[in-house]
């Protein structure tokens, strides 16, 4: 009997509402996320082709760069699709099982994207702590067992998120004010107690993202003393530069996300709904379209092979010291 009440108070499916109170925009709202997200894209799958082809790149630092273009590409390709269907042509209806799918993958991906930045962290401390010892201390089993450990980790920690969702009643209707589905999103749609749901959602943001901070914060810390004990201020500057690509990557991924879970937890009544809406929005793909463009930018490896491969130059690679 239990099991039959359990069923029926399972919706088919969910109505995502976009963007609450600002529905009439909509569509201008759209523009600058299909513009970003074709230039994840674009950016993204230049990289990893890039990397994959020039030698000169078939480095850890540059392996890390691909795998976080992966994990970028795959996360904003998980949510802008839907969320520009939702504001183009008003499907805003997803069956349930794949608004869990949806859930899954959004926050399994985000948790990756931020082990992947830990390891780039790592990965630069290593090339500057240890310079001689570096290729091997990260050889090229070690890079693929750090990220597969950090796919597994993202899996074991979020998967619980589904089935936690699926167990509650949602007989309060079945219209979430959000362009994806979110875990607490979700939740909040029941008429059950999700304070199971907040708690391990709370714990598992702790797990990945404080430890990752951690691991990052330390490893500067021993950058910046490494630098600092070098006797030439070019030697210094030349070694901290090889470290400003991946610090404008934590930036950018970092504070959009503190935004989100700061203002979704303690400042929910202060902050417009819309305003959450967005920037969560921006959360899962700035990143993605930033990441490229910086990288391509500050690394002369790549601009050189993006000059090489738009233009059929022959340039000689240089390594970074």
């Amino acid at each position: 009997m239990s099991g039959a009440n359990s069923s029926s108070l399972t919706p088919g499916s969910f109505i995502l509402n976009g963007v609450p109170g600002l529905e009439a925009a909509h569509v201008w709202i759209s523009l600058p996320f299909c513009f970003m997200y074709i230039v994840a894209v674009v950016g993204n799958c230049g990289l990893i082709y890039l990397i994959s082809h020039e030698e000169a790149l078939h480095r850890p630092m540059y392996y890390l760069l691909a795998l976080l273009s992966f994990t970028d590409v795959t996360l904003c390709t998980t949510t802008v699709p839907n969320m520009l269907c939702i504001f183009w042509l008003n499907l805003k209806e997803i069956d349930f099982n794949a608004c869990l799918a949806q859930m899954f993958f959004v926050h399994m991906l985000t948790g990756m994207e931020s082990g992947v930045l830990m390891l780039m962290a790592l990965d630069r401390y290593a090339a500057i702590c240890y310079p001689l010892r570096y290729s091997a201390i990260l050889s090229n089993p070690v890079i693929a067992k750090a990220g597969l450990v950090t796919f597994l980790r993202g899996v074991i920690l979020v998967i619980p998120f589904t089935f936690l969702t699926k167990r509650l009643p949602y007989c309060r209707g079945n219209f979430i004010p959000h362009t994806y589905c979110d875990h607490m999103s979700v939740a909040k749609v029941s008429c059950g107690n999700f304070k199971i749901n907040a708690i391990y959602g709370l714990m598992v943001a702790l797990l990945i993202g404080m430890f990752d901070i951690c691991c990052i914060f330390m490893s500067y810390t021993m950058i910046l003393r490494a630098v600092m004990s070098l006797s030439s201020s070019d030697a210094r500057y030349k070694a901290f530069s090889t470290c400003t690509s991946h610090i404008c990557a934590i930036v950018i991924t970092y504070v959009p996300a503190f935004f989100t879970f700061f203002t979704h937890r303690f400042g929910g009544h202060s902050i417009p709904h819309h305003i959450h809406i967005i920037v969560a929005n921006l959360y899962l793909v700035l990143p993605p379209t930033m990441n490229p463009i910086v990288y391509g930018v500050k690394t002369k490896q790549i601009r050189e092979g993006v000059i090489r491969f738009l233009l059929g130059d022959k340039i000689v690679f240089t390594q970074d010291k």
